[in-house]
């Protein structure tokens, strides 16, 4: 349980660095269609801690009461897997998953990103999670490890370093 809360607190550590798309972290959950839903945690949130705060006490199944924010008009819906908050002034596509790491911060992930993996990549990236990292996956010119969590599985992926000499 140790080594769990550990691990948990050195990837949230990860998470809340900046990172390029080279170095970067995916969340994978499953759709009741059977497809992936992919978040990435790169990128700059349109919305503040405060604001995402403010919006989580409004978050309901069915939605929440919109709301004004520095990004126009939010709505925040509370599911299973996360607070979803969408802002229709930035796209159709700008969504915003917000979790809370094992320290209580807020994590935001985007519904865009840099990487962008198949489907195949994906499955084969839920199938070798485990809670405390499965083994290490190539994927194309990335390389990438898997962790189960509660809201669905956290992919690291990072582009390697070549070595001196090759």
């Amino acid at each position: 349980m140790k080594l769990t809360r550990l691990l948990v607190a050195v990837f949230a550590a990860l998470l809340s660095l900046p990172v390029s798309a080279e170095d970067t972290a995916l969340l994978i959950q499953l759709r009741p269609d059977g497809r992936y839903a992919v978040w990435h945690a790169g990128g700059k949130s349109p919305l503040g801690e405060e604001e995402i705060s403010a919006l989580e006490a409004t978050a309901r199944p069915e939605g929440g009461r919109p709301t004004l924010t520095a990004a126009g008009l939010a709505q925040a819906f509370e599911t299973d897997k996360g607070m979803l908050i969408r802002l229709p002034a930035l796209g159709p596509e700008k969504t915003l998953l917000i979790d809370h790491d094992g320290c209580g911060g807020i994590k935001v992930w985007h519904a865009q990103g840099d990487v962008n993996l198949t489907e195949d990549e994906l499955t084969e990236l839920v199938l070798s999670a485990l809670p405390e990292g499965g083994k290490n996956i190539v994927l194309g010119r990335y390389h990438a490890k898997a962790y189960t969590t509660k809201i669905g599985v956290i992919a690291a992926i990072w582009k390697p370093v070549a070595k001196p000499g090759r």
